[in-house]
Order: structure tokens, then C-alpha cells, then sequence
């Protein structure tokens, strides 16, 4: 009987219309509700980093001004100032030295003089290459060297000039002009030292401002880190986990079986999606559930009805095989009666056609019979325990003795082991596998017929070989077929059932049967058996008791 499945094929098999009536109808969008957790997330991000990078470009310059304002007070303002002073020093001991000479006139009193010298072109040269020669400094400087070069033009280097040995009269005359040029040197030194010393306080006071400056931002820096956790902690939380956090708890009561409870979504517009996808799934599996139960009841139904249906023809079907035994042995016996009652008076044809009569109604029995065993397969007798299969094929030959000694043909068979299953059923694959290759032999050489057995991939494999006449190819399909046969009668006797009841029994044990067409010559079949007992569901039937109306003859 054929199953139907409810009109339309249910929701379950739509295109996905009703996943938008499932979500419902789209909510008027609030302010940033079209912005996604990666939106956020790189807004965020590019936030930070304009942050960052102000904030350390500011760091730089900050930086930049102390390393130029630390530069200038350590590399220029306080040695500029320490030479300015020791050029200074160099001048006093020139003008100690020659006032010194000009009233004693002894030559001691010119080694200041001389050593003054020395400094002042040591003191001359540092403080060109630290102030240069552009620049107020270095006015200042050539200022205080012009002055210098004036005192010691018009009275230094005549007065240490003059003969020693008493008192210079240059130096006593010109006492007081020289006193006034020397005070024009002191007063130059006097102006580059102030000038020097106001540079080094801008820079010490610079420096100092820079400082603050670099505190300041660093403490912004720092603050600025600080509020971003904070801000991306309390983001993270309002914005992913706390709307993860209520998906997860919906997609948990549906996933314990409350598809009921739809699944809202909360939070960026990505995971308002990702719940507004998930509700729409939830709402199919509910309409799959309903459909689902609907045709389960519907195949339940049909199923109960199928059964009784199977079982009454069963039943009829083994009732009719038996009470059809009754009448096919009437029609034989009475004709067998009527050939030997009134032999004299029949003539050729007649006996004949009496011997046509009883062909038929034996080969109807036969038929009748084979269907019988085909029929029980599986239904009758269907227990497994464990089968000893080397001596069952011996008891199979045993029951082929009679056919083997008629055809001179060699049984032989490896060592076969013990399966579960079902030992009538198996005795009957072995007879039908050896009575065929019993039958189909060869009229040029005797038959040759031999069982293998091989364990693999945890099934035994099994192949019965034989020097018959073989099978084509093109067959492979139809032998196993009932009814199918590839011979005629009159050539080959049988009923086409025996290969189909082996393929019946074989797949009732969980395995398969097929032909190796690589075999030559002769026939190969190969047929395999579980190494475990398949779990076989209990037959629900039992065969019928017979009612046979018993006529007389």
C-alpha cells in the first residue's frame, strides 16, 4: 500500500513565506539601531587612536621642546657661561700682570700677563663654537674682544714691551686711560654675562615649563587609557554581552524544548539580526513539529492499517497455498486412476494428455511449495542462535548425495565457522546454492563445486564456485527475480524461485548476495553473513490454522 503525505506537503517544504509572519512585521528603527557590533567596534577603535595619536604627537612635541630646551641649557647657555667667565679670569690676570710690571719693572710680573693670554684664546674658542658667529651672543662676544683688542694695543703690549729694571713710565703716565679702556672690557664682559645669564634662565625656565607641560599630558594620556577601559568594558557589556546574554537564554529554553518562547533580539543591529534569523529558524521547527506530529498520526494510521492489511493476506495467501495442495492432488491421482483403469482403452495421444495433467498439477505443487518457503522467510521460525555452518553444509550434501553420485561431481568447502542466524533458513540458502550449481553443470566435464569463507570488515564473505555452464552478464539483475527464469523447463526443471529465496534469506541476515561475472569458468556466488546477530524485529504473525474441506474420491 502507498503512503500519502498530508496536501500542500506542509510548511515544512514551503519556500520560507511564512519565515517574515514567523519574525513579525519590522519595528520602527530607534536612534542607532542601524549600528552593527563591528561599526561599533571600529568606530570605536578609530576614536581611540585619533586619541592615541594626538595625544602622542603632543607627547613628541613636548618631548622635542625639552630635548631643544635641556640642548640649549647644557650644551650652550651654562658652558657658554663657564667660558665667558674664564675669558673674563684670563683678562683680570692680564691687567693684574701689566699694572703689576709698570710700577716694579720686574719681569715675574708679566707670567700672568702671559698665562691670560693663553686663557683668553682658549676662552675665545670654546666661546665662538658654542654661540657662533651670528646671533646677540656672538655680538656680544666680538664687542668684548674689540675692547679688548683696544686696551691692549694702546697700553697693554707697550708696557710689557718696555725694558725691565724699574718702574714703566708709560705705565705710570697713562695710568688712568688705561684704567678707562680696561673698565670698557670689564663693563662688555659684564653686559655678555648678563646676556648669557638670561638666556640660561629662559632656558631653565622653559625646560621647567616643558616638564609641566609633559606631566600634564601624560596625565591626560593616562586618563584618557583609563576612560576608554572603562567606556569600552561598560560598551562591551551594554552592547554584546548583556544582548548575548538574553539570546542565550532563549536559544536555551528552545533548544530544552520550549519552542514556544520566542527569541527576542536586543542590541546592535547585527545581533537583532542574528536573533531575528534564530526566531525565524525557531518558528519553522515549529511549524515542522506540527506538520511532523500531523503525519505521524496520518503514517500511524496507515501503518495499523497496512499491518492488518499484510496480515490478512498472509493469512490468505497461506490458506489458498494449502487448500489448493487438495484439489492438484485429486486432479493427479484421479487422472494417474483413469490412465491405469482404462489403459487398453486409451490411445497414445490420451495417455499424453493424461501425463500433461499430471505434470501440471505436480508442478503447480511444486510451485505451490516454493512459494510456502519464500513466504516464511523471515515470518516463520525467525530466531537466531548460533549455526554451525560446517555441519549444516554436511547435512545439506548428505540430503544431495543422491544427484551428486548421479553427476560425479566434487563437494568441497574451507573451514566455515559459526554465525548467528536462523538454521533452516540457512540450510535452505546452502541447498538452493548447491542444487543450482548441481543443476547447471556442464555436460563436458564433471561438477567441481566448492565453498569458501573469508572474515573482513566484520562480516564473513562467502562465495560458492562451481565449472558450470556460467551466467551472462546482462543477467546479473533478473536471476534473482521470482519467477525469472533464463532456461526453459523442459531443459532445466524448477520453478525460477530458488536464487530469489537465497537473495530473501541472505538480506534477512543482514547481508548481500550478488554473481562475480570475473569467475571463469563456470559461476561464482558470493553472498556475505554478519558476524553479529542483526537486530530482527519479532514477527507479529503466526501462521493461520488450516480449514480443509476433505472430499472423498
Amino acid at each position: 500500500m502507498s503512503q500519502q503525505l498530508p496536501h500542500g506537503a506542509g510548511p515544512g517544504l514551503s519556500d520560507g513565506s511564512g519565515d517574515a509572519a514567523a519574525v513579525g512585521p519590522p519595528r520602527p528603527a530607534r536612534a542607532g539601531a542601524r549600528w552593527t557590533t563591528r561599526r561599533a567596534l571600529n568606530v570605536s577603535v578609530a576614536v581611540v587612536m585619533v586619541a592615541l595619536v594626538l595625544l602622542g604627537g603632543g607627547g613628541a612635541w613636548v618631548h622635542a621642546r625639552a630635548t631643544d630646551a635641556t640642548g640649549r641649557l647644557v650644551d650652550r647657555s651654562s658652558p657658554a657661561l663657564i667660558a665667558a667667565a674664564g675669558l673674563e679670569n684670563a683678562l683680570v690676570n692680564q691687567e693684574t700682570g701689566i699694572r703689576g710690571y709698570g710700577l716694579t719693572g720686574r719681569r715675574q710680573f708679566l707670567d700672568p700677563y702671559h698665562d691670560g693670554l693663553t686663557q683668553q684664546q682658549t676662552a675665545t674658542a670654546r666661546l665662538r663654537t658654542l654661540l657662533g658667529h651670528d646671533g646677540p651672543a656672538a655680538q656680544d662676544l666680538a664687542r668684548v674682544l674689540d675692547r679688548t683688542e683696544v686696551w691692549q694695543r694702546e697700553f697693554a703690549r707697550p708696557v710689557a714691551a718696555a725694558p725691565s729694571g724699574g718702574p714703566v713710565r708709560l705705565a705710570t703716565r697713562d695710568a688712568g686711560s688705561g684704567l678707562r679702556s680696561f673698565d670698557a672690557v670689564r663693563a662688555a664682559l659684564g653686559t655678555q654675562q648678563r646676556h648669557l645669564e638670561r638666556e640660561r634662565a629662559q632656558a631653565r625656565a622653559e625646560l621647567h615649563d616643558v616638564a609641566v607641560l609633559q606631566n600634564w599630558i601624560f596625565t591626560g594620556l593616562a586618563a584618557v587609557v583609563f576612560v576608554m577601559l572603562v567606556l569600552a568594558v561598560l560598551g562591551l557589556r551594554r552592547g554584546v554581552t548583556d544582548p548575548l546574554g538574553k539570546l542565550s537564554a532563549d536559544v536555551r529554553a528552545a533548544a530544552r524544548g520550549d519552542f514556544r518562547r520566542p527569541v527576542r533580539g536586543s542590541g546592535p543591529a547585527d545581533l537583532r539580526a542574528l536573533a531575528s534569523d534564530i526566531d525565524g529558524m525557531r518558528q519553522r521547527l515549529v511549524d515542522e513539529l506540527a506538520f511532523s506530529d500531523e503525519a505521524r498520526a496520518q503514517l500511524d494510521a496507515q501503518a495499523t492499517e497496512l499491518q492488518r492489511s499484510n496480515s490478512e493476506l498472509e493469512q490468505f495467501a497461506y490458506v489458498a497455498s494449502h487448500d489448493l495442495q487438495e484439489p492438484l492432488r485429486k486432479v493427479a491421482s484421479f487422472c494417474q486412476l483413469l490412465q491405469r483403469r482404462n489403459a487398453a482403452q486409451l490411445d497414445d495421444r490420451a495417455q499424453q494428455y493424461i501425463a500433461f495433467a499430471v505434470d501440471g498439477a505436480n508442478r503447480m505443487q511444486a510451485l505451490i511449495n516454493d512459494l510456502l518457503a519464500f513466504s516464511r522467510v523471515g515470518r516463520v521460525h525467525a530466531e537466531h542462535t548460533d549455526v554451525d555452518l560446517a555441519q549444516l553444509f554436511d547435512q545439506v550434501r548428505e540430503s544431495l548425495s543422491i544427484a551428486i553420485e548421479e553427476s560425479a561431481a566434487t563437494v568441497t568447502h574451507d573451514p566455515l565457522p559459526t554465525v548467528p542466524g536462523d538454521t533452516t533458513q540457512l540450510g535452505m540458502l546452502l541447498q538452493n546454492l548447491l542444487s543450482n550449481a548441481l543443476k547447471f553443470r556442464s555436460p563436458d566435464r564433471p561438477p567441481a563445486i566448492h565453498l569458501s569463507a573469508r572474515r573482513a570488515d566484520g562480516s564473513w564473505h562467502f562465495a560458492v564456485d562451481d565449472n558450470g555452464i556460467g551466467i551472462d552478464p546482462a543477467y546479473s539483475d533478473k536471476i534473482f527475480v521470482i519467477f525469472q527464469r533464463l532456461h526453459t523447463r523442459e531443459t532445466y526443471p524448477g520453478t525460477g524461485i530458488g536464487l530469489a529465496l537465497c537473495k530473501k534469506v541472505v538480506e534477512y541476515h543482514g547481508g548481500t548476495i550478488a554473481v562475480d561475472h570475473d569467475h571463469t569458468p563456470g559461476t561464482r556466488i558470493t553472498f556475505t553473513l554478519a558476524e553479529h546477530a542483526p537486530v530482527i524485529p519479532a514477527p507479529e504473525t503466526t501462521e493461520p490454522t488450516l480449514q480443509r474441506e476433505v472430499t472423498a474420491p
